[in-house]
């Protein structure tokens, strides 16, 4: 959703005869401990070590005109309905009374912390590049006793102690604006914690939802460490059949609407990515996702919303040679050009949003947040409590002294187009040595719209060796011939949803998140080779076709 117009923008009353215009917060500078004249004030105690925290006092304006969320309490485990958070760390809200001595909490002190000062050096916008950053980048320096000295909000005193299972109140206040900025859910008694990173959240999630015996709907490709993590749980995961856009509602409305108790019990949660989907790099449309949130409303489907791709959404494919369209002009452009996420249709409270870090920022960090109701972001810090605890206060001090502190939101967002631009000139080059290098005859591909992966559909019907050779042989053979030649490309059977369900479909996922360009063609053309080697079609030499594979002797017709 896009920030509001200048005409929109609010006009709140300081006293009766006085008022102040609110300034638009994409445009107006940073100010301590406020969002550009928008920030709500807080209580000095909210920083502190430790400290409980209420999500619903960083919203920027007011809810309460929203529906409230669904109660999901017949859904919920009893594990996660029983939970009542630790004990020890109820007491921490007196901490930061006047005048306390606390002999309570086994905090130990700063004093015996060995880090008197931390020192990152980062980009400044907009000169994200690393030559760039190297020249002019700007050294952001936390010190021990920063936020007892007055100096900043967030120290490495506070930091690097205990702290809730919720996350630090500083960074939490940035991921909730964030949040609303771009997503605005329409409910009420929204809430935002932070995760230990997505993986971790999902874990959780089906802890909290689920049971032994119990079925998760995913799309029929789906990211592999999801049904190894629900596996251990007793969790079968059942695949919901897509097209290029993504799973397929009116697939899944028939899956649920013809359900046979014999397979189980009917299932009730769904797990998706709709942005640059993992391995697939599909993407659901605006109308693909209210058709599925339109589903999910019919059958009570509580919906796990996994979206670390959703910044990378990228420029539209114009074709081989072709240059992208400019990217977005504005901050207001570029929200405006991102899909509408499911939290932002979300009138229910029955979506669950995993965002991460991991993929715009740093994986290393692990951290990420949750958005859901505040019963299930009750439910999940309670379990956060007495599990993981609060993610890593290094991490939250870095991304804290980066995100809130130096770049704030806008330049948050600068950060986010300029990776979109390079992830969309990554994609272009995997294309184009598609184009130029793999045998159009027998692979195919839809170029993705996000993400991070290239989606390539083998046509093994047209094999030499089929049907004297299962698909899964001939996919393990394609995969070996690829190795040997030099590319590491991952088998799409290993990202079945559901591995005993019958598959008439031979994929293959490559990344071109990583490697340079050159290395990036090199990978296709050999893939490509391999590709020619295994079915018996003519090799390519300097980008041509020259001869044949020897295979068999025989071309693929």
């Amino acid at each position: 959703m896009s920030p509001p117009p200048p005409a929109a923008i609010e006009v709140e009353a300081v006293t009766d005869t006085t008022a102040v215009t609110i300034p638009d917060p994409f445009t107006a500078p940073f100010k301590p401990n406020e969002l550009y004249g928008r920030r709500r004030k807080t209580e000095k105690s909210q920083w502190g070590v430790a400290a409980p925290v209420n999500t619903a006092n960083f919203q920027l304006q007011k809810h309460d005109h929203k529906p409230v969320a669904k109660r999901w309490d017949h859904r919920m485990t009893h594990e996660a309905l029983s939970r009542e958070g630790a004990s020890l760390k109820k007491a921490a809200k007196y901490l930061g009374l006047p005048g306390m001595i606390s002999l309570g909490g086994g905090l130990p002190s700063s004093e015996y912390f060995p880090f008197e000062s931390l020192s990152v050096k980062v980009p400044t916008p907009p000169h994200f590049s690393e030559p760039a950053t190297a020249a002019s980048g700007t050294t952001l320096h936390a010190g021990k006793h920063d936020l007892a000295n007055g100096r900043a909000l967030y120290d490495i005193s506070t930091a690097f102690n205990y702290a809730q299972g919720t996350g630090s109140a500083q960074l939490l206040r940035f991921v909730t604006e964030h949040t609303e900025l771009v997503h605005n859910p329409p409910y009420a008694d929204w809430r935002t914690t932070l995760s230990i990173g997505s993986t971790s959240a999902l874990d959780m999630a089906l802890r909290m939802f689920t049971h032994r015996g119990d079925i998760l709907l995913s799309e029929e490709y789906t990211f592999a460490t999801a049904v190894e993590t629900a596996a251990p749980l007793g969790v079968r995961v059942v695949g919901v059949p897509m097209d290029a856009e993504g799973l397929v509602p009116a697939a899944l409305d028939a899956l649920l609407s013809a359900w046979d108790d014999a397979r189980g019990p009917k299932p009730f949660l769904l797990y998706t990515v709709p942005t640059g989907q993992n391995p697939t790099g599909a993407t659901q449309g605006a109308a693909r996702r209210r058709a599925l949130y339109a589903v999910a409303r019919k059958h009570d489907l509580f919906v796990l919303e996994d979206e670390p791709y959703y910044f990378l959404q990228m420029q539209p494919y114009a074709g081989p040679g072709t240059p992208p369209p400019p990217p977005p002009a504005s901050h207001a452009e570029f929200l405006a050009s991102l899909v509408p996420s499911l939290l932002s249709m979300d009138v229910d409270g029955r979506v669950m949003r995993l965002d991460s870090f991991s993929k715009v920022v740093s994986p290393g960090a692990r951290i990420g947040w949750v958005t859901a109701s505040e019963q299930v972001v009750r439910a999940y810090a309670r379990h956060a409590d007495v599990s993981t605890q609060s993610p890593c206060g290094m991490s939250q001090l870095v991304l804290w002294k980066l995100l809130d502190e130096h770049w704030g939101h806008a330049g948050y967002l600068d950060w986010l187009i300029h990776i979109r631009l390079e992830y969309t000139r990554r994609r272009d080059v995997i294309l184009q040595a598609c184009e130029r290098f793999l045998p159009k005859e027998v692979v195919s591909w839809e170029p993705p719209m996000a993400g991070m992966f290239h989606w390539l559909r083998i046509a093994f019907t047209k094999h030499p060796d089929y049907p004297a050779k299962s698909i899964q042989e001939l996919e393990e053979e394609i995969w070996l011939a690829g190795i040997e030649a030099g590319a590491l490309v991952m088998r799409g059977s290993w990202f079945y949803a559901d591995k005993t369900a019958p598959h008439d479909t031979m994929f293959f996922r490559a990344t071109y998140a990583a490697v340079p360009s050159e290395k990036l063609q090199e990978a296709i053309r050999r893939f490509g080779d391999a590709v020619r080697v295994s079915f018996g079609l003519k090799k390519m030499e300097n980008g041509v076709e020259n001869g044949d594979a020897g295979k068999n002797g025989s071309e693929v017709k």
